[in-house]
């Protein structure tokens, strides 16, 4: 499912409450530089003339929604950058943070700044330094094992494990990491990254990432991929345990 408008929503998110989307990418494609097998968005596909919006379109679009919530006294708990893709890609994405944060400021300042992030362009100056800037800075890490990665995320540009996990150090800990917990097949490989030799790995990189949170989660809506199934939900819970051990507060949505 595409997301046809620049802002979509509210909507109820497991993750953030009443979500208000923002996408920064264009609304009759997707554009990612990973390509996942879960993808609520399927998998990725371009087209030759779609548009790309601007900086100015998107901000018009923000304040009038923002002033029509305003205007009927609604609420919404969080803004937050998701959509068609991986919304660092957009080459406005730091002037549009900056024009995001001022409006909330303005006019919802109990709103938080939320994005939705594979983390593959964190190393970009501006970025890193965007990602700073607003409330939540959610940023993906489905396995610690490069491998799983390849075959679960399949990044379309060049990727290096090791590197993601020195950039997200850099945040010192103003990150949340996001893991989908997931099992079944693909291309003929099992996948299960609720493995204890998956989650010890990841138990490791989460010791050196030292996040503020993490958001542990698994399938909800149909994906382009077949024979992928939700992880058990005592697993889930049995991670978080571990999670919880390490002294990092954790949420679960199953």
């Amino acid at each position: 499912m595409l997301f046809d408008k620049i802002i979509f929503g509210p909507i109820k998110s497991r993750r953030l409450g009443t979500s208000l989307g923002v996408n920064l990418l264009p609304d009759d494609c997707k554009l990612c530089n990973f390509d996942c097998i879960y993808c609520e968005c399927g998998f990725n596909f371009t087209k030759p003339n779609s548009h790309l919006p601007q900086r100015d379109e998107i901000k018009k679009a923000l304040a009038e929604k923002l002033l029509e919530f305003a205007r009927k006294n609604e609420h919404i708990d969080t803004i937050t950058f998701a959509g068609n893709g991986e919304p660092t890609m957009h080459p406005q994405f730091a002037d549009i943070i900056d024009d995001v944060v001022n409006l909330r400021d303005t006019l919802c300042p109990k709103a938080k700044v939320s994005v939705l992030s594979n983390a593959t362009l964190i190393h970009k100056p501006k970025v890193f330094a965007s990602l700073q800037k607003i409330d939540n800075n959610i940023l993906k890490l489905d396995s610690a094992i490069e491998e799983t990665i390849r075959i679960v995320n399949q990044p379309v540009t060049n990727f290096s494990l090791a590197d993601t996990i020195e950039h997200l150090k850099r945040f010192e800990g103003n990150i949340i990491v996001q893991t989908l917990f997931f099992k079944g097949n693909y291309n003929g490989v099992a996948i299960d990254n609720t493995s204890d030799i998956e989650v010890e790995a990841w138990l490791e990189a989460l010791k050196k990432i030292k996040p503020r949170s993490v958001m542990i989660y698994t399938l909800d809506r149909p994906t382009p991929a077949k024979d992928l199934y939700k992880a058990d939900e005592k697993r889930l819970q049995e991670i978080s345990a571990m999670v919880e051990n390490l002294g990092i507060k954790t949420q679960i949505n199953g």
